[in-house]
């Protein structure tokens, strides 16, 4: 019994998938812009440089602005 019957397997290995710094950029771009947009409203849309009018967006995002620590009263 020196030879085996089972024939060892030439399967390829997995390569992970080459991705081109010009498909990320765009997405990162926008979701960078996203982030600060949302950054904004949370934290600063109040007062003086306050984008709309009345309380409403104040009120929909008081939580989150305690949660991130930023005073808002």
């Amino acid at each position: 019994m020196a030879q085996s019957a089972v024939q060892p397997s030439t399967t390829p290995t997995a390569l992970p998938a080459k991705l081109p710094i010009g498909a990320i950029v765009p997405w990162a771009v926008f979701f960078g812009v996203l982030m600060l947009v949302l950054l904004y409203f949370v934290g600063a849309e109040q007062g003086a440089t306050s984008v709309t009018s009345g309380e409403n967006v104040h009120e929909w995002v008081h939580d989150a602005r305690h949660l991130l620590g930023f005073p808002c009263h």
